[in-house]
């Protein structure tokens, strides 16, 4: 058992260095790119949940009124970015 534990805490640390390393930022953000990086994630959550519930949606009036709040939240992802 322990053997198996240490081949997959070797496995993750063979596959942390392989990752591709995120390139440092040229400082701190600012309060406002901390804002707009929070809203963006909130909005692409929203969209995720939004997509999964078009997928399930039978009721043609409830998929247009999901495809227009998708539509809306892509407006307003792409305004932040």
């Amino acid at each position: 058992m322990a053997r198996g534990w240490e081949s997959k805490d070797v496995e993750s640390q063979v596959e942390a260095t392989e990752a591709p390393q995120q390139k440092p930022s040229s400082g701190p953000k600012t309060p406002e790119e901390l804002i707009r990086e929070e809203q963006r994630k909130d909005l692409q959550l929203s969209r995720i949940r939004i997509v999964n519930d078009l997928a399930s949606a039978t009721h043609p009036n409830h998929r247009k009124s999901l495809e227009a709040a998708l539509a809306h939240l892509d407006k307003k992802i792409a305004d932040l970015s």
